[in-house]
């Protein structure tokens, strides 16, 4: 039930020995390289947003299967998360990224060329699978790379300045390209992109060492948790399309529940886990493991409520729909470039609690300013509020939960918090799509009514998770 690897126990890839003793040899255009494939996950995470009735009509989707566009992306890479940051760990960050891209511009292709919504659900699946392999590669690469302190901070700042402001750039490219070539453009465009990204890896990335020994892949535990995550979040962003207790949700719910603790049985008692339990007893991986948790399921479903707002109570079409995102990705920008003076000065969690207390009054903000005859003006002061917030605290939190972690089990530390991270999302926006009630003809002052109630709701979670924060271990000021 096993396979043998070609690496040496505890052998860590050329990148992180080479950082051992030059840590500060990583130039500025390795992190740009590292950056740019950031920013393309959490662009494609919701580039297809704004496009989606332009899809759905093109393509003849039902009105029940037009989510899965975006559902099939969530859902693969929730549920690989966890087997593409051992793969990282045991076949090298290198290969894990080339790979990621690899699978993202082919499936892109795919999806662009698709003449049913069959084929475009699936290449989104695969899309996601290369996010899954990408993440934790990128992550690592970031972790390693640069030496502890200052150099590592401002790396984790440009890493994390691509990654929050790429979730509004996805928004906002996707209004733009849809209203100006078409839906299949949002596909398309990262053809070009992952090809130049691959070229570049295999320039500015040292080759991954490979030694023969005694490593293994753990299958068991490779199969158990990727078809549970899979079917947990499978059975999240289903329900509130279908009803919690329908077959098709209640059903991959208890498969992918008992799966995870068939996974969890394996795990205690295999030789060479997929996820070793041990790395559950550091402080700072439980902890941010539940900070990235709680911050998708709030600020990461912000944008849902947004756009609805939107097109439904300000009348904007997909490129003004995305054009309104662009007050938001620059506030993102902004957090996330002061994040690591502001954790040289404070320490991280002090830094970490501070943005998340930010980005709650932000979304307060926001909220108030919503109403069926309101404004996008009225609206900019808690966007810049919250997207200060929301850039630093994406930045910090997965830095915060790998650190102390060795340099062979980078990859699955941030696996694990990125997992948490997609459930956290899906549980997120079903619990708020819930709480807001909006049907699919609902009027503009409900669905101002709706997205109000939800962004209040998220503001206690933002709260919560601040507090959360605090469990992070004290570090000293650098």
């Amino acid at each position: 039930m096993t396979a043998t690897l070609e690496t040496a126990a505890g052998t860590t890839p050329a990148a992180v020995q080479d950082s051992a003793r030059t840590p500060r040899s990583a130039n500025a255009v390795t992190l740009a390289l590292l950056a740019f494939a950031q920013l393309i996950i959490s662009v494609d995470y919701n580039i297809v947003y704004v496009a989606l009735p332009q899809i759905g009509s093109g393509l003849g989707f039902s009105a029940g299967h037009l989510q899965w566009v975006i559902s099939a992306y969530a859902v693969a890479f929730g549920g690989f998360l966890l087997l593409g940051g051992r793969a990282c760990d045991l076949f090298g960050p290198r290969r894990m990224f080339v790979l990621g891209l690899s699978l993202y511009g082919v499936s892109s292709l795919a999806g662009g060329l698709a003449t049913g919504p069959g084929l475009l659900i699936a290449a989104r699946a695969v899309q996601g699978v290369g996010g899954a392999f990408l993440f934790p590669a990128t992550l690592t690469l970031v972790g390693t790379l640069f030496a502890e302190g200052r150099d590592r901070d401002r790396a984790y700042s440009v890493w994390g300045a691509a990654g929050g402001s790429g979730l509004i750039v996805g928004a906002l490219l996707g209004g733009v390209l849809t209203q100006l070539l078409g839906w299949r453009s949002v596909l398309y465009v990262n053809v070009p992109l992952a090809l130049i990204a691959v070229a570049a890896a295999f320039r500015l990335i040292a080759p991954d060492t490979v030694e023969r020994a005694g490593r293994r892949i753990d299958l068991p535990g490779a199969l158990t948790s990727t078809l549970g995550v899979t079917g947990l979040v499978f059975a999240l962003v289903q329900g509130p399309e279908s009803g919690w207790l329908s077959a098709t949700v209640v059903l991959p719910a208890v498969i992918g529940a008992a799966l995870l603790a068939t996974f969890l049985l394996i795990e205690a008692r295999t030789r060479d886990p997929l996820m070793p339990l041990r790395l559950l007893r550091g402080r700072g991986l439980r902890t941010g493991m539940a900070v990235t948790f709680l911050f998708m399921a709030t600020i990461g479903s912000l944008a849902y409520f947004l756009t609805g707002y939107f097109q439904a109570v300000l009348g904007y079409d997909a490129l003004r729909t995305g054009l309104a995102y662009l007050v938001p990705m620059l506030a993102i920008t902004a957090g996330s470039l002061l994040a690591a003076r502001i954790t040289t000065r404070l320490g991280t969690r002090t830094a970490m609690t501070g943005s998340l207390a930010l980005g709650a009054a932000g979304t307060a903000l926001v909220a108030l300013a919503m109403s069926a005859d309101g404004g996008y003006a009225a609206l900019v002061p808690g966007f810049l509020i919250l997207g200060v917030g929301q850039g630093a605290g994406y930045t910090l939190m997965f830095g915060a939960a790998s650190a102390g972690i060795a340099g062979h089990e980078q990859g699955i530390a941030s696996g694990m918090a990125s997992t948490a991270q997609q459930i956290g999302g899906a549980v997120g926006l079903a619990v708020l799509v819930g709480i807001a009630g909006l049907g699919e003809h609902a009027s503009a002052a409900a669905t101002a009514d709706g997205a109000r109630t939800a962004l209040f709701v998220a503001t206690a979670g933002i709260a919560l998770t601040a507090l959360v924060a605090l469990g992070f271990p004290r570090q000293p000021k650098r």
